[in-house]
């Protein structure tokens, strides 16, 4: 999510010291930097517990309770780090929010690269974290859910349908003058949640490349690896194209202002 801090001008932000309100202009570090080290810090957090999750009660955990840890993780990390970098640690939701006004084009760039560089990381420390055994029976928390042809339409549908649930529930809570809500971490992490319980056996509910891509690079496993590009992608897009078109305020609508 976009930073939500109040902007006086275009290089004046105000920040809060102690219990007063202050002008001044952030920072380089603070512009780019720091947001740059929260999002890899984030996707690292958010793909190491989920990672561990699923290796360790692959054989007993069901789908709630992978659930309940990718949602509450997702809330947490989204309440802590959202008034730093926007809270996004999601490849495909920086394209959506960037798609939307919310972010520049460099800062996207820059954002993604770091929320990969952080799946890779955090995926490698639940492979050392795990005992080998664990970790092979688990494909090292890879989405192993689609094993035939038959399973694809189901599932890239069930990534485009969650992962533009998902990312509307961010763009609406979060962005839109009309619907900006302080509960928005929890209604995100309550989304994932929901959307993990709904469709986990059809494709894993992924929603996010970087939480595909590094298990899948630690577990060298690949098939149908492609669903959770695509699938995330094209829900991002299309809960993009709805909030410029029909649901965003003014600032986001493209048109009927």
């Amino acid at each position: 999510m976009p930073d939500e801090k109040l902007e006086l001008s275009e290089t004046t932000t105000t920040f809060i010291e102690g219990n007063q309100k202050v002008a001044r202009t952030p920072s380089q570090y603070e512009e780019f930097i720091q947001p740059c080290v929260a999002e890899l810090i984030a996707s690292i957090i958010f793909v190491f517990i989920g990672s561990v999750s699923v290796i360790e009660n692959v054989e007993s955990a069901g789908r709630l309770q992978p659930a309940l840890v990718h949602g509450l993780t997702v809330a947490v990390l989204v309440a802590i780090f959202a008034e730093v970098s926007g809270g996004q640690f999601n490849p495909v939701l920086t394209v959506a929010i960037y798609l939307v006004g919310g972010i520049n084009h460099m800062m996207a760039i820059a954002y993604i690269i770091v929320q990969m560089i952080g799946g890779l990381i955090g995926a490698a420390l639940a492979k050392m974290m795990t005992s080998r055994a664990k970790f092979a029976n688990a494909t090292g928390a890879a989405f192993t859910v689609v094993k035939s042809n038959d399973q694809i339409a189901g599932a890239v549908f069930g990534e485009i349908a969650m992962t533009c649930f998902v990312v509307m529930v961010v763009c609406m809570g979060a962005m839109n003058g009309k619907s900006k809500t302080p509960l928005v971490p929890f209604c995100i992490g309550c989304t994932v949640i929901v959307n993990v319980l709904a469709g986990g056996d059809v494709s894993g509910t992924c929603l996010n490349p970087a939480r595909a891509f590094g298990p899948a690079v630690m577990a060298n496993y690949w098939s149908y690896h492609w669903i959770y590009w695509i699938g995330p992608l094209a829900g991002a897009l299309l809960a993009a194209a709805l909030m410029r078109l029909l649901l965003g305020d003014e600032k986001i609508r493209l048109f009927m202002k």
